[in-house]
């Protein structure tokens, strides 16, 4: 979208009684793209807030889940204020929760009880282990969902202890879900159906993300293991150990086979039976990295680089975030943008990464104070049930 058109869930007002990760992250992606999220929270805040780095008191980890979002304080157990949410959510186009399930029908605001008076309402759910089943009632955080779900069974080197993803993979690829899940739903509300309840869960949504892995026990009845950073099917396309640290190799197919031998000054290796294809280097691949690393270690870091790159094999450092979050590409694209924590400090983001028309929208929004907008809140719906245009 160009600078000048409105975003896409402009005038979307969306509720989340939402903490920590996965539902606040489908939450600021839908604010991201203009929707007015108001975020209801307890009196002790999102847990997220007490979360390092403290920026003068204000954490770093709970602004970047929050930009873009209003703030309310309410306690559902109090009939007051269960009122006020019920007045939200009947004034809101989508809800989002992350309770266990069944806590939200104990508070009297679960899908069922708006839907017949709101059946154009998406609600959506999100849970460790879905709404229904033996373990609905059970909790869980990305870590025990990695686990459950066989993403660290595939993580980390061969024969070393299990490890979870550095990054919480099955808590935000679940918040994308949500927020795709929301977005397919609100386009079918605009086009006169009806909303709905979604069920999203951690460890479904783990195990959608791992087809590579899952389609490879179907097909072998045979578990995946563990690779470290190479591929069971692709070969050479891992990380290699040069003269000064590691660079990675991706070069899954015949022509870049062949570039990487000339890079290397190795050109009888096309002649090696068991490099041969594909398949047989991915089967060598022990052997393969010895016969390249032998070359490999002779140069450094940004020796191999170049001249990998100077042929088009693609090639790339183990950049730490220090590094990634200051290349030149990141940059250029902005990615990363400046913020303002509530007290006036200033930071920085990584923000909406998605160009439509060539625009990433706005700038990010201040992340909210704990409250910071539950006066205004409350004083709309007053206006609202007086009769008067918010």
């Amino acid at each position: 979208m160009s600078d000048s058109e409105a975003p896409p869930l402009q005038g979307v007002r969306v509720i989340e009684f939402c903490q920590i990760a996965a539902g606040p992250f489908a939450g600021m992606l839908l604010a991201d793209q203009g929707a007015d999220v108001i975020k209801v929270e307890p009196a002790a805040g999102d847990a997220m807030r007490g979360w390092p780095p403290l920026n003068n008191g204000y954490s770093e980890n709970f602004a970047s889940l929050n930009r873009n979002k209003r703030s309310i304080v309410l306690d559902l157990k109090d009939p007051a204020d269960a009122e006020v949410a019920r007045r939200l959510i009947l004034d809101a186009d989508v809800v989002i929760e992350n309770s266990r399930p069944g806590v939200m029908k104990r508070l009297g605001l679960d899908y069922e009880r708006f839907a017949s008076e709101r059946p154009d309402l998406v609600y959506c759910s999100l849970s460790a282990f879905g709404q229904t089943g033996p373990r609905s009632r059970d909790g869980g955080f990305d870590v025990t969902v990695q686990a459950a779900s066989g993403i660290m069974s595939v993580t980390g080197e061969p024969g070393a202890p299990p490890v979870k993803a550095g990054v919480p993979i099955s808590d935000f690829a679940t918040g994308l879900y949500a927020s795709m899940a929301i977005s397919m739903l609100l386009y079918r509300v605009k086009s006169g159906g009806p909303g709905g309840y979604i069920d999203v869960s951690m460890l479904g949504c783990s195990l959608a993300i791992a087809a590579l892995q899952t389609s490879e026990y179907f097909g072998t009845g045979k578990a995946p293991g563990r690779w470290g950073s190479a591929h069971p099917r692709n070969a050479p396309y891992k990380a290699f150990r040069c003269a000064d640290g590691y660079i990675v190799l991706a070069a899954g197919n015949q022509n870049l086979w062949s570039l990487v031998c000339d890079v290397i000054e190795r050109r009888e290796l096309l002649d090696d039976p068991r490099f041969a294809s594909v398949t047989l280097r991915a089967a060598n691949q022990d052997a393969l990295s010895v016969e390249m690393e032998a070359v490999l270690q002779k140069g450094g870091i940004a020796h191999w680089l170049a001249a990998f790159r100077a042929v088009g094999v693609p090639c790339e450092p183990i950049n730490d975030y220090a590094s990634a979050l200051s290349a030149p590409e990141v940059r250029e694209m902005g990615w990363v943008a400046p913020i303002t924590l509530p007290g006036g400090r200033d930071t920085e983001t990584v923000g909406n990464v998605v160009r439509i028309n060539g625009s990433l929208g706005a700038a990010p929004g201040s992340p909210p104070d704990l409250g910071e907008h539950g006066e205004a809140i409350r004083a709309a719906l007053d206006t609202e049930r007086a009769g008067e245009p918010a």
